[in-house]
């Protein structure tokens, strides 16, 4: 039986919930250019990490986690900036803000434990 990754799994879904909100938001006619950074760079956590489990060495699994925690830093800057301009849309934000800030922990945790194993080996 496979093994679930977690954080595979739920930045998966996140990418996913990421281009139903911009398909929201552009029905909604929320600025242009703040929807498309706010795509890119929400798609863009789940595209490095699926990039972490194939990396070729530890430095470079370390970096590509690096890549997507910045990214879902980014990420989150977006959705507050929505969050803060579009009173429609606060509850729904609010929900995908909290799943952005789970992300970003288990990135963190992820990145500490590998980052302070590798300077023991």
């Amino acid at each position: 039986m496979k093994q679930e990754n977690v954080i595979l799994e739920k930045s998966f879904a996140f990418s996913v919930s990421i281009v139903k909100l911009h398909k929201l938001l552009r029905a909604e006619r929320v600025e242009r250019e703040i929807c498309s950074q706010l795509l890119k760079s929400g798609t863009s956590i789940g595209a490095n990490v699926e990039e972490v489990i194939g990396g070729s060495s530890r430095k470079d699994f370390i970096h590509k986690l690096e890549i997507a925690y910045r990214e879902a830093r980014e990420t989150k800057y977006w959705l507050r900036l929505i969050h803060t301009t579009e009173d429609s849309m606060r509850p729904m934000l609010q929900e995908t803000i909290e799943r952005c800030d789970e992300l970003i922990k288990i990135l963190t945790v992820i990145l500490n434990t590998s980052k302070s194993s590798s300077v023991s080996t």
